[in-house]
């Protein structure tokens, strides 16, 4: 394949050095740049980089709050053909080390909340690290310390190469955890950037007249690709550190945002911030609203219309392993006949989106081929997927095949669903337990390890409960040794065999001071007196256990 033929991300900085080159492209707190001179900081970047020493194929870790010198980095560590391995900012340093580990970087890239991780990095010993380099510019420095501003080279058009390629078109590795919670850093293509971008812009929009703000974290695949697809688009990028919702309000207001994208929690929280402003206005502003990381309820999708009323409401169903988006529904089109919300505004009408039998995501993307791997006469199978936006592989694994249904090229989702007459796709479950809360993983697995290791807990099991903010909660259900007791706050101390009493926040401070990320902390526990479900091989029914819990749980802790 010919060296023009081949996509690379950095082929969107001609356009925005033309389409915004008087115009505001960024806009981080305080620090506006044009299109023009953002692309002369990623070509500086780019020069610094390469004269320091990186080189094709080598990894560049970064951790680190949105800004537009994420932004910048993302696009130099491409330009000299490094991969970028964003981390996210909110693991333990437990958890930083492990994905560390395993794609081995040459260079760490630290803004202000994660610094203290490269002198615990210097301590363990990452033999790999060559190189610190602060994003931005730290209260104390020294002139022995690289920073974003000092890496920059002058004379920024006078690169002495054109971008290059890391291996296998390799761009970016995306962290999502496996089974045990352990990091698995996941490959993505320079093409499957591209083509994800590409459906973004054909389905959601997206043009050059946007103004984006970035709610979510550019560690995560949902972040990464609609950033993407906003600067192959030209529009202006408007960066808040992370989701709070009063500066997202206020960012909306101030900038005249037109688009965002958000996750249930996300939109539960700005919702609720609107509604309870003294004088609160339709945010008219707002243009473009893409969901992920789990359906919105039908309660949220009413709010968001009424909140949003000249906005086109899309939910999109995927993964970090698919590049993000494999599937789009449109929730609410304002200017189509103001269609009814929660309902698809396709060839079914009629059908709700919530339904028994599961949750209607819509039709595949362009560019993504889908199938239902059945076993039998039945219509429900796991969900298959195959095109240029699947990932390469995982880090240091060969190339993984679907196992149970013998088909190559084909990637194994983990969910079950079915595909309808009018070619949507219905998501049914997920396979192995993992629950997806407030945008994020979580694997039962993980937790219950952690869980099991408190002296008084005799068994674990770890589920996921439908929550209308988080899409689901993260509920353990404890069986608790002999003698223990329960209690609805922690013991005082008088209280009678004090050391014997477990309570929700006794739990909770144990999974911390176990470096368990707090996201995944169950904030809720149920007793459970009896034996946990199994099947004749004694392998564990955890949806039945699910079930139960919905049927019982009314009041906490319950006793089941």
């Amino acid at each position: 394949m010919g060296t023009y033929s081949r996509g690379h991300i950095c082929q969107c900085l001609s356009r925005l050095a033309t389409v915004r080159r008087d115009s505001p492209l960024t806009i981080s707190g305080s620090r506006q740049k044009t299109g023009e001179q953002f692309v002369e900081g990623v070509l500086g970047l780019a020069r610094g980089l390469f004269e320091l020493g990186l080189r094709t194929g080598d990894i560049v870790a970064i951790s680190a709050l949105n800004s537009d010198l994420y932004l910048e980095w993302l696009l130099a560590i491409a330009f000299v053909g490094g991969i970028a391995a964003p981390l996210n900012y909110r693991w333990s340093l437990e958890e930083a080390s492990l994905a560390m580990e395993v794609v081995r970087p040459i260079l760490l890239v630290t803004d202000t909340i994660s610094n203290f991780w490269h002198s615990e990095f210097r301590i363990n010993s990452i033999p790999s690290l060559r190189w610190h380099v602060f994003m931005n510019t730290p209260i104390e420095i020294s002139s022995a310390v690289l920073t974003t501003e000092t890496l920059k080279k002058p004379s920024l058009r006078s690169l002495p190469f054109n971008y290059l390629w890391a291996p296998e078109g390799s761009a970016i590795i995306c962290f999502t955890s496996g089974t045990t919670g352990r990091p698995k850093g996941v490959i993505i293509s320079h093409s499957a950037l591209i083509v994800q971008s590409l459906a973004k812009i054909a389905i959601v929009g997206y043009s050059e007249d946007d103004i984006y703000l970035h709610t979510t974290p550019l560690c995560h695949i949902g972040g990464i690709s609609s950033a993407m697809a906003m600067l192959m688009a030209g529009g202006c990028h408007v960066l808040i550190p992370k989701f709070e919702a009063k500066s997202a309000v206020q960012a909306i207001e101030q900038h005249y945002v037109t688009s965002l994208i958000t996750v249930p929690a996300i939109m539960s929280d700005l919702i609720s911030l609107i509604r309870t402003k003294e004088t609160w206005k339709d945010m008219k502003t707002m243009k473009k609203i893409l969901n992920g990381g789990g359906g919105l309820s039908v309660e949220l999708i009413k709010d968001a219309t009424k909140i949003f009323p000249s906005a086109k409401l899309l939910s999109a169903y995927g993964m970090t392993e698919t590049c993000s988006s494999l599937t789009f529904i449109i929730l609410y089109d304002p200017t189509s006949d103001h269609g009814q919300p929660f309902q698809i505004t396709g060839e079914i009408k009629s059908i709700p989106v919530h339904q028994t039998e599961g949750i209607c995501v819509g039709k595949p993307a362009p560019h993504v081929e889908l199938r239902i791997g059945v076993e039998d006469s039945s219509r429900v199978g796991r969900i298959l997927t195959r095109g240029p936006h699947v990932m390469l592989r995982y880090w240091d694994q060969i190339p993984s095949k679907v196992s149970d249904t013998g088909d190559e090229d084909w990637l194994d989702t983990g969910d079950i669903g079915q595909m309808d007459d009018y070619g949507n796709l219905w998501l049914i479950g997920r396979t192995k337990g993992r629950i997806k809360s407030g945008g994020e993983n979580v694997y039962p697995e993980e937790v219950e390890a952690i869980l099991s290791q408190h002296k008084g807990v005799s068994g674990i099991v770890v589920v996921g409960f439908p929550d209308a903010r988080l899409t689901e909660m993260v509920v353990a259900c404890i069986q608790i040794r002999e003698n223990w007791q329960w209690t609805d706050s922690s013991p005082d101390h008088s209280a009678k065999n004090k050391d014997l009493w477990l309570s929700s926040e006794i739990l909770q401070h144990f999974c911390r001071e176990k470096n368990l990320t707090g996201f995944k902390i169950p904030k809720t526990y149920i007793i459970w007196r009896k034996l946990f479900p199994v099947t004749t091989t004694g392998k564990l029914k955890r949806d039945q256990v699910r079930r139960e819990i919905m049927s019982h749980l009314k009041l906490l802790p319950s006793n089941l």
